[in-house]
């Protein structure tokens, strides 16, 4: 289907005054809000249920958020001391977009490589690279040059728009790999070319005319997975705006289940605060495109510091913010210390890892007027798929929620491949447009999860009669630190490096803060001693610091095996918590 440009959504029946079931609600606003209207596509061969009326590219979005925001004059997108209007940062999205395509001679379908803290100018690559055609390739800020080398060899990229501190990890790349790297902010003066130089030579500020359809490749996104080296995950730009209109239409429907109280003040405008780094779905998603669709304001934290975000919180108004738990328990200790309110926000979510649920009543009874929410997605589903607010989330904080209506749809797999009935334990597994296409240069590893327009998520889980979904493990062998994958055998991979080290097994242990944090058990050669510290100044460079091992577990005789001989991970961890007196 070819960019059809904006949403008309000018008709809808009243909504009725009563409140409604889930069902119920959902029927009316699909079929009343033209909006939300539904119809079924043809996506690489399966069909679909999908929105008829939504943007359908990355580019069409950002036009019809022109319109949401005072015809362009509002203010848009604040960093710091810097504010953006909407036009102002459209114009700088057309003149990267010009420049990407004349003086780059930009591709249709090629990839770019953004490689920075988050800033103003990685949202504006990010639309101007997917406005003239090509496809947005996030590399990790976080990650070592060996890691970059993997994820810049493995996509393709030739160009990187990259800050200083990301252009000194490249450098000794660009040769080797024939990189053009261009400095943003503190890195331009660390390159030939600059982001600034490059802004200033654009030829017009019209949008850029290249043809898109809504199944284009859009992005590529790397996930850690149970391989040592991460995933690209293809995200196209259906998928994304599927998301986002499926997460714009809950309020819709919400209100239909709960009618708000007729006194209720009118709500401020939204204004989304961006707490965790943009080359995570988390940021994109669900805060910045959904930001843009629902006319919102955003705020851009290029790093998270607790008591700036109260401060930014009560400055600017802010509405809506969604961090890992981490960030959200930080931020009640500052408000506390602070002797903030916050009263201004109303939607305080958690994305990432899983809330400790001792977490959620805390929250709710510190933001009253706030709907306390968590959210499950994934990179490979462009963040779509289930989630819990407010006082039913509150009442049952262990749960991760129902699936997001209308167009997702979700059952329970057991190992082979079988439904497992209502209740009972199995694989999550989602359908929807939303999904990835693949992931990148792996068919095999795509073929394991995907097939037929199904998703095997390798989170395990079950549902009650009501539609509530409680997650209890994960099948995949990953630490989440903090909202961060980390793949064991990229910590163990790395750990085996050392030339004392016989066996290496890392696994998730808890933390208060973090959730998980990760753990190792070691066997080392005989008559060797090492040290927790000399570790990790090992690991240091080659792996990047929050996957060195936060405590390791020395042992001299050989790992615990199955009876398939595979390392017992779990049965490691568990000795290895349980053994509080082990030297570290």
């Amino acid at each position: 289907m070819p960019d059809s440009g904006a949403p008309n959504a000018e008709h809808r029946d009243p909504a009725p005054s009563a409140g409604m079931s889930l069902a119920d609600a959902v029927h009316h606003v699909t079929t009343t809000n033209p909006l939300y209207a539904l119809t079924t596509a043809e996506i690489r061969g399966q069909s679909f249920r999908v929105f008829a009326n939504i943007p359908q590219t990355m580019r069409a979005l950002l036009q019809h958020g022109h319109g949401l925001q005072d015809d362009g004059r509002a203010e848009f997108l604040v960093f710091r001391d810097e504010r953006m209007s909407y036009d102002e940062f459209c114009r700088d999205v057309s003149r990267m977009a010009d420049v990407l395509l004349t003086r780059m001679q930009l591709s249709r379908g090629q990839r770019i490589g953004i490689a920075m803290r988050n800033c103003p100018e990685m949202l504006v690559l990010m639309m101007a690279i997917t406005a003239a055609g090509g496809v947005v390739t996030f590399l990790n800020a976080w990650w070592t040059t060996e890691e970059l080398d993997y994820a810049i060899g493995d996509s393709g990229v030739t160009t990187i728009f990259a800050d200083g501190a990301r252009v000194e990890r490249i450098a000794p790349l660009v040769e080797p790999r024939g990189l053009e790297v261009i400095g943003v902010r503190d890195g331009e003066a660390q390159t030939p070319v600059s982001y600034s130089t490059l802004k200033a030579s654009a030829a017009t500020e019209a949008w850029p005319n290249v043809p898109l359809d809504t199944d284009d490749d859009m992005a590529v996104m790397y996930s850690s997975g149970t391989t040592g080296h991460p995933k690209g995950v293809v995200l196209t730009h259906r998928g994304a705006v599927t998301s986002v209109y499926t997460w714009l239409m809950q309020p819709e429907v919400a209100k239909l289940v709960t009618p708000p109280e007729p006194d209720a003040p009118a709500p401020l405008r939204p204004c989304c605060l961006i707490v965790t780094p943009l080359f995570h779905v988390t940021a994109t998603h669900p805060m910045f495109l959904l930001g843009i669709a629902a006319g919102a304001k955003i705020v851009l934290m290029d790093k998270w510091d607790a008591d700036v975000a109260v401060d930014l919180i009560e400055r600017e108004q802010v509405t809506r913010i969604l961090g890992v738990p981490t960030q959200t328990a930080d931020l009640i200790d500052a408000a506390a210390r602070k002797g903030a309110s916050l009263d201004t926000v109303d939607f305080l979510g958690s994305g990432g890892a899983k809330r400790p649920a001792a977490q959620v009543g805390v929250l709710a009874e510190r933001f009253p007027k706030a709907q306390v929410a968590t959210g499950w997605g994934m990179t490979e589903t462009n963040a779509n798929g289930i989630g819990h607010a407010g006082p039913a989330y509150v009442a049952q904080p262990g749960t991760a929620g129902r699936l997001y209506p209308p167009v997702q749809d979700l059952r329970f797999l057991d190992a082979d491949g079988r439904e497992v009935p209502q209740g009972e334990i199995g694989e999550i597994t989602v359908r929807s447009a939303s999904n990835m296409r693949c992931y990148l240069n792996k068919p095999e590893a795509t073929a394991e999860v995907l097939a037929d327009g199904w998703l095997r998520t390798g989170d395990l889980g079950y549902i009650d009669a009501d539609g509530i979904i409680t997650i209890v493990d994960r099948a995949k062998n990953i630490i989440i630190r903090g909202g961060e994958n980390i793949a064991c055998l990229d910590v163990e991979g790395a750990i085996h490096r050392h030339p004392d080290v016989l066996e290496a097994c890392a696994f998730p242990i808890p933390d208060d803060r973090l959730g998980e944090i990760v753990g190792a058990g070691v066997r080392l050669r005989d008559g060797v001693d090492l040290t927790q510290e000399a570790l990790a100044a090992f690991l240091k460079g080659q792996i990047a610091q929050y996957k060195i091992p936060a405590r390791v577990w020395f042992r001299t005789t050989p790992l615990p095996r199955g009876a398939t001989d595979k390392l017992d991970r779990r049965g490691l961890r568990q000795a290895c918590l349980a053994d509080a007196d082990t030297p570290t």
